[in-house]
């Protein structure tokens, strides 16, 4: 019953998603095929994974986890059943002073249980416009997993949907674009690593607003 339940709630959720957004899913450099991958998107929406989530199809979705912030989705008793139960994420202890698990290798472990995953490089929402740096996590799980492919996936609207410090959402049209899969090159440095999937994920945003 519990389990029906958690689905049911999360088939409300994407159909909530799609509702007020939209979202229309694009798949320009693969298909939706039930290979595991590692999504990474830019990140401006606490809303930004569970649109992604709600566009891969119904296997997909079934075995694809979000990577988020523990500080956020155990703030409260409804945030952690949403966090824990129904999306079934990944979370992570952000503070490094405080955290007692290494966060890569919860990643790693995750896909070593075999799961997609949904990763916001950047670490943190960012309103305006383009990117910012991404962190080196994404490198360090790449390195210790490189037959995992990366596909970049630009967000379009979002944070004019659920802007920063909005409780309601307005309304408005999204697309979610997925581009062509990477993978780390066995003599690729961190600096190369990191440059290369932004530009890729940048690259899918310039071809949105083209």
């Amino acid at each position: 019953m519990r389990s029906l339940i958690r689905s049911l709630i999360g088939r409300l959720i994407c159909g909530f998603a799609r509702a007020i957004t939209g979202a229309r899913a694009r798949w320009l450099g693969c298909a939706p095929e039930p290979t595991q991958r590692i999504y990474y998107a830019n990140h401006s929406s606490h809303a930004d994974f569970a649109l992604i989530w709600s566009s891969l199809p119904g296997p997909l979705r079934r075995r694809t986890r979000p990577v988020a912030g523990a500080d956020y989705w155990l703030k409260s008793g409804f945030r952690r059943y949403i966090g824990q139960d129904v999306f079934n994420a990944v979370l992570i202890d952000r503070d490094k002073s405080t955290r007692t698990d290494d966060p890569v290798q919860q990643i790693v472990a995750a896909l070593d249980g075999g799961d997609s995953l949904i990763v916001f490089p950047e670490g943190t929402r960012n309103p305006d416009e383009g990117l910012l740096p991404f962190k080196s996590g994404i490198y360090h799980v790449a390195k210790l997993r490189p037959a995992v492919d990366l596909v970049p996936v630009w967000i379009e609207n979002l944070n004019r949907v659920m802007p920063k410090g909005e409780i309601l959402p307005v309304p408005l049209l999204c697309t979610v674009t997925f581009g062509a899969p990477l993978r780390v090159a066995a003599a690729e440095d961190k600096t190369a690593f990191l440059t290369r999937t932004r530009d890729a994920l940048l690259a899918l945003g310039a071809k949105e607003n083209a």
